[in-house]
Protein backbone atom coordinates (compact mmCIF):
# COMPACT_ATOMS: atom_id res chain seq x y z
CA UNK A 1 0.00 0.00 0.00
CA UNK A 2 1.20 3.49 -0.82
CA UNK A 3 -0.42 6.47 0.82
CA UNK A 4 1.13 8.74 -1.81
CA UNK A 5 -1.51 7.39 -4.21
CA UNK A 6 -4.18 9.20 -2.18
CA UNK A 7 -4.24 12.96 -2.86
CA UNK A 8 -4.75 14.94 0.34
CA UNK A 9 -6.11 18.38 -0.46
CA UNK A 10 -6.55 19.57 3.13
CA UNK A 11 -5.70 18.33 6.63
CA UNK A 12 -5.44 19.65 10.17
CA UNK A 13 -5.90 18.26 13.70
CA UNK A 14 -9.62 17.67 13.14
CA UNK A 15 -10.26 16.72 9.51
CA UNK A 16 -8.66 15.26 6.40
CA UNK A 17 -10.08 15.90 2.94
CA UNK A 18 -8.83 13.22 0.55
CA UNK A 19 -9.55 12.07 -2.99
CA UNK A 20 -10.53 8.41 -3.29
CA UNK A 21 -9.43 6.83 -6.56
CA UNK A 22 -11.77 4.74 -8.68
CA UNK A 23 -11.57 1.03 -7.84
CA UNK A 24 -10.58 1.46 -4.18
CA UNK A 25 -12.91 0.53 -1.32
CA UNK A 26 -13.66 3.19 1.29
CA UNK A 27 -13.43 0.67 4.14
CA UNK A 28 -12.06 -2.89 4.22
CA UNK A 29 -14.19 -5.76 2.98
CA UNK A 30 -14.50 -9.17 4.63
CA UNK A 31 -12.33 -11.05 2.15
CA UNK A 32 -8.52 -10.88 2.60
CA UNK A 33 -8.09 -9.43 -0.89
CA UNK A 34 -10.35 -6.52 0.09
CA UNK A 35 -8.29 -5.24 3.01
CA UNK A 36 -6.67 -2.48 0.95
CA UNK A 37 -8.91 0.59 1.17
CA UNK A 38 -8.97 4.35 1.59
CA UNK A 39 -9.03 4.38 5.39
CA UNK A 40 -6.19 1.85 5.75
CA UNK A 41 -3.99 3.88 3.40
CA UNK A 42 -4.74 7.15 5.19
CA UNK A 43 -4.04 5.53 8.57
CA UNK A 44 -0.48 4.72 7.51
CA UNK A 45 0.41 8.34 8.20
CA UNK A 46 -2.65 9.45 10.22
CA UNK A 47 -3.50 6.43 12.40
CA UNK A 48 -6.14 8.42 14.25
CA UNK A 49 -8.24 8.93 11.09
CA UNK A 50 -11.88 7.80 11.22
CA UNK A 51 -14.25 7.22 8.31
CA UNK A 52 -17.30 9.52 8.25
CA UNK A 53 -19.00 8.63 4.96
CA UNK A 54 -18.29 6.37 2.00
CA UNK A 55 -18.13 6.38 -1.77
CA UNK A 56 -18.84 3.26 -3.80
CA UNK A 57 -15.70 1.37 -4.78
CA UNK A 58 -16.07 2.36 -8.44
CA UNK A 59 -16.78 6.04 -7.66
CA UNK A 60 -13.87 8.46 -7.37
CA UNK A 61 -13.76 11.78 -5.59
CA UNK A 62 -13.79 13.78 -2.39
CA UNK A 63 -14.11 12.24 1.06
CA UNK A 64 -13.78 13.88 4.48
CA UNK A 65 -12.33 11.91 7.39
CA UNK A 66 -12.35 12.85 11.08
CA UNK A 67 -9.23 12.88 13.26
CA UNK A 68 -10.87 12.57 16.66
CA UNK A 69 -14.14 11.39 18.19
CA UNK A 70 -15.56 14.88 18.62
CA UNK A 71 -14.99 15.75 14.96
CA UNK A 72 -16.37 12.37 13.90
CA UNK A 73 -19.54 12.95 15.91
CA UNK A 74 -20.11 16.44 14.47
CA UNK A 75 -19.35 15.53 10.85
CA UNK A 76 -21.56 12.44 11.09
CA UNK A 77 -24.37 14.63 12.40
CA UNK A 78 -24.00 17.02 9.46
CA UNK A 79 -24.28 14.17 6.97
CA UNK A 80 -27.26 12.72 8.82
CA UNK A 81 -29.02 16.10 8.97
CA UNK A 82 -28.21 16.86 5.30
CA UNK A 83 -26.19 19.95 6.15
CA UNK A 84 -23.31 19.03 3.84
CA UNK A 85 -22.98 20.02 0.20
CA UNK A 86 -22.29 17.26 -2.33
CA UNK A 87 -21.98 17.56 -6.08
CA UNK A 88 -21.03 14.85 -8.57
CA UNK A 89 -20.26 14.67 -12.27
CA UNK A 90 -21.15 11.66 -14.43
CA UNK A 91 -21.30 10.62 -18.08
CA UNK A 92 -24.44 8.67 -18.91
CA UNK A 93 -25.64 6.68 -21.87
CA UNK A 94 -27.94 8.40 -24.32
CA UNK A 95 -29.00 12.02 -24.68
CA UNK A 96 -31.11 13.59 -21.93
CA UNK A 97 -33.90 15.68 -23.40
CA UNK A 98 -34.35 18.01 -20.42
CA UNK A 99 -31.60 20.45 -19.42
CA UNK A 100 -32.27 19.81 -15.74
CA UNK A 101 -34.70 18.07 -13.49
CA UNK A 102 -35.40 16.29 -10.24
CA UNK A 103 -35.76 12.57 -9.61
CA UNK A 104 -37.96 11.48 -6.70
CA UNK A 105 -37.98 7.70 -6.58
CA UNK A 106 -37.95 5.70 -3.30
CA UNK A 107 -35.16 3.15 -2.98
CA UNK A 108 -34.75 -0.12 -1.09
CA UNK A 109 -32.19 -2.93 -1.06
CA UNK A 110 -32.85 -5.61 -3.67
CA UNK A 111 -32.21 -8.35 -1.09
CA UNK A 112 -31.96 -11.37 -3.43
CA UNK A 113 -29.48 -9.41 -5.55
CA UNK A 114 -27.42 -7.54 -2.94
CA UNK A 115 -25.73 -5.11 -3.09
CA UNK A 116 -28.11 -3.88 -5.78
CA UNK A 117 -30.76 -1.34 -4.86
CA UNK A 118 -34.11 -0.85 -6.58
CA UNK A 119 -37.07 1.50 -6.82
CA UNK A 120 -39.95 0.42 -4.56
CA UNK A 121 -42.92 2.77 -4.14
CA UNK A 122 -44.39 0.80 -1.23
CA UNK A 123 -41.36 0.05 0.96
CA UNK A 124 -38.58 2.28 -0.38
CA UNK A 125 -37.06 5.22 1.49
CA UNK A 126 -37.63 8.68 -0.01
CA UNK A 127 -34.74 9.50 -2.37
CA UNK A 128 -34.17 12.73 -4.27
CA UNK A 129 -31.59 13.75 -6.88
CA UNK A 130 -31.25 16.94 -8.89
CA UNK A 131 -29.57 16.71 -12.29
CA UNK A 132 -28.27 19.34 -14.70
CA UNK A 133 -26.92 18.71 -18.19
CA UNK A 134 -23.38 20.02 -18.71
CA UNK A 135 -22.90 18.86 -22.31
CA UNK A 136 -24.26 16.43 -24.87
CA UNK A 137 -22.60 14.30 -27.55
CA UNK A 138 -24.18 12.09 -30.20
CA UNK A 139 -24.91 9.27 -27.77
CA UNK A 140 -23.87 10.36 -24.24
CA UNK A 141 -24.62 13.18 -21.79
CA UNK A 142 -22.35 14.74 -19.20
CA UNK A 143 -24.39 15.65 -16.12
CA UNK A 144 -23.97 17.33 -12.77
CA UNK A 145 -25.73 15.37 -10.02
CA UNK A 146 -26.72 16.76 -6.63
CA UNK A 147 -28.07 14.16 -4.19
CA UNK A 148 -30.54 15.68 -1.74
CA UNK A 149 -30.76 12.40 0.16
CA UNK A 150 -27.86 9.96 0.54
CA UNK A 151 -29.17 6.48 -0.20
CA UNK A 152 -26.87 3.66 -1.24
CA UNK A 153 -26.30 3.66 -5.03
CA UNK A 154 -28.82 6.51 -5.30
CA UNK A 155 -27.25 8.31 -8.27
CA UNK A 156 -26.67 5.09 -10.17
CA UNK A 157 -30.22 3.80 -9.75
CA UNK A 158 -31.85 7.18 -10.35
CA UNK A 159 -30.04 7.72 -13.64
CA UNK A 160 -30.80 4.13 -14.66
CA UNK A 161 -34.47 4.77 -13.90
CA UNK A 162 -34.44 7.62 -16.42
CA UNK A 163 -33.08 5.22 -19.03
CA UNK A 164 -29.60 6.76 -18.88
CA UNK A 165 -27.25 4.42 -17.01
CA UNK A 166 -23.83 5.72 -15.97
CA UNK A 167 -21.16 4.53 -18.41
CA UNK A 168 -18.97 1.70 -17.09
CA UNK A 169 -21.40 0.73 -14.30
CA UNK A 170 -20.77 -3.00 -14.00
CA UNK A 171 -23.51 -3.52 -11.42
CA UNK A 172 -26.44 -1.82 -13.14
CA UNK A 173 -25.34 -1.35 -16.73
CA UNK A 174 -26.12 -3.61 -19.67
CA UNK A 175 -23.20 -5.03 -21.66
CA UNK A 176 -23.04 -2.06 -24.04
CA UNK A 177 -22.95 0.35 -21.05
CA UNK A 178 -20.04 -1.54 -19.48
CA UNK A 179 -18.20 -1.71 -22.81
CA UNK A 180 -18.27 2.07 -23.26
CA UNK A 181 -15.83 2.78 -20.41
CA UNK A 182 -13.15 0.83 -18.50
CA UNK A 183 -14.33 2.53 -15.27
CA UNK A 184 -17.60 3.89 -13.98
CA UNK A 185 -17.81 7.54 -14.96
CA UNK A 186 -19.02 8.95 -11.64
CA UNK A 187 -16.94 11.36 -9.56
CA UNK A 188 -17.58 13.30 -6.33
CA UNK A 189 -16.60 16.72 -7.61
CA UNK A 190 -17.46 18.96 -4.67
CA UNK A 191 -17.83 18.52 -0.92
CA UNK A 192 -18.81 21.20 1.58
CA UNK A 193 -19.18 20.97 5.35
CA UNK A 194 -18.88 23.06 8.50
CA UNK A 195 -15.50 22.62 10.13
CA UNK A 196 -16.17 20.88 13.47
CA UNK A 197 -13.92 23.26 15.44
CA UNK A 198 -13.91 26.61 13.65
CA UNK A 199 -17.54 26.20 12.48
CA UNK A 200 -16.55 27.79 9.16
CA UNK A 201 -18.39 26.30 6.19
CA UNK A 202 -15.76 25.15 3.71
CA UNK A 203 -16.20 23.86 0.17
CA UNK A 204 -13.60 21.69 -1.57
CA UNK A 205 -13.44 20.73 -5.23
CA UNK A 206 -11.41 18.22 -7.21
CA UNK A 207 -11.92 17.73 -10.97
CA UNK A 208 -12.79 14.42 -12.56
CA UNK A 209 -10.20 12.58 -14.63
CA UNK A 210 -12.78 11.89 -17.35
Amino acid sequence: MNNSLIPIIYQDDDVIVAVKPNGLLSVPGRAPENKDCLISRIQQTRPEALIVHRLDCETSGLVVLACNKESHRELSRQFHDRETRKRYVAVVDGVLSEDEGEINLPLIADWPNRPRQMVDFERGKPSQTHYKVLSRSADTTRVELTPITGRSHQLRVHMLSLGHAILGDKLYGADHIIAKSPRMLLHALELGFKHPTTEEFRVYQYPAEF
